[in-house]
C-alpha cells in the first residue's frame, strides 16, 4: 500500500477514549491540520436539519449540499472542545449536544451518508500534515496512512469522563443513563455493517483508563 504524500496521523476509539483531547494536544505541538470526524458528520446532520433536507431526498440535493457544505476545525486552546466553523460561523456549541449526538448517531450509520462525507474527510490531508480522530480513520478513510492510533478505556472510566464533559456545560447527568447510552453506542458502532468500529491491523493499542492525556501523548511520541 502507498504511504500518504501529506503526513498523516489517525486517532480512532470509542466515545469517551479521549480522541479529541489527545488530538487536539498532537495537532497544537505538531502545528499540524485537524480533523474531527465525528463533528464533520454533526455538521451535516445540522445543515441538513436546518434546511429540511431528509435521507430521502438527500440524493437529489447533494450536489446543492456539497456547494455549501464549507467546514473547517480549529485546535483552539487545550481543555475547550476543537472548534467547528461552518461558513465561517463558529458552531461549536449548537454541534456539541447531545440532542445532535443522538441525530447524527442514526445518520452516520447510512451508507450514502458515508460516501458523502469521506471525500470531505480526505480534503483535510493538507500539509504539513493531519491528525485525524474518529471510528473508521484508520481502517477506511486513511488506511494507507503511517501512523495509526487506537485509543481504549474501560466503560466506566469513559462515562465518568462524559459526565465531568457534561457539568462543564452545566448540565446534570444520570450515571447509569451514560453507562446505558455508551454500552449502546458502542454496541451499534462495531456491529454496523458499514465502517464497524475495530482497530486496524497495524495500529497501536493505548488504554488511556489510568493515563492523563501527558501520559498519553508521550506513550504516542515514544512510538512515532
Amino acid at each position: 500500500m502507498n504511504e500518504l504524500k501529506v503526513p498523516v496521523i489517525t486517532i480512532d476509539g470509542p466515545s469517551g477514549a479521549g480522541k479529541g483531547t489527545i488530538a487536539q494536544m498532537l495537532a497544537l505541538e505538531l502545528k499540524w491540520n485537524i480533523l474531527d470526524s465525528g463533528a464533520l458528520y454533526r455538521t451535516l446532520a445540522y445543515f441538513m436539519k436546518k434546511n429540511a433536507i431528509s435521507l430521502k431526498n438527500f440524493s437529489e440535493k447533494e450536489d446543492e449540499i456539497k456547494a455549501k457544505f464549507n467546514v473547517s476545525f480549529d485546535p483552539g486552546t487545550p481543555g475547550e472542545p476543537v472548534k467547528v466553523l461552518f461558513e465561517n460561523e463558529d458552531i461549536t456549541s449548537i454541534v456539541r449536544t447531545e440532542e445532535m449526538a443522538q441525530l447524527t448517531s442514526n445518520l452516520a450509520a447510512e451508507p450514502i451518508i458515508r460516501e458523502f462525507i469521506k471525500p470531505c474527510q480526505r480534503d483535510f490531508m493538507i500539509q504539513p500534515g493531519l491528525i485525524a480522530d474518529g471510528r473508521d480513520m484508520g481502517t477506511v478513510i486513511f488506511s494507507d496512512a503511517k501512523h495509526k492510533i487506537f485509543l481504549t478505556a474501560s466503560i466506566e472510566e469513559r462515562a465518568k469522563r462524559r459526565q465531568t464533559q457534561l457539568k462543564r456545560q452545566g448540565l446534570e447527568v444520570n450515571m447509569r443513563n451514560l453507562l446505558q447510552e455508551l454500552e449502546e453506542r458502542d454496541k451499534k458502532d462495531m456491529e454496523r455493517e458499514h465502517s464497524p468500529l475495530i482497530p486496524a491491523k497495524d495500529s497501536v493499542m493505548i488504554d488511556t483508563s489510568n493515563l492523563n492525556p501527558e501520559g498519553v501523548v508521550k506513550e504516542i511520541k515514544t512510538y512515532l
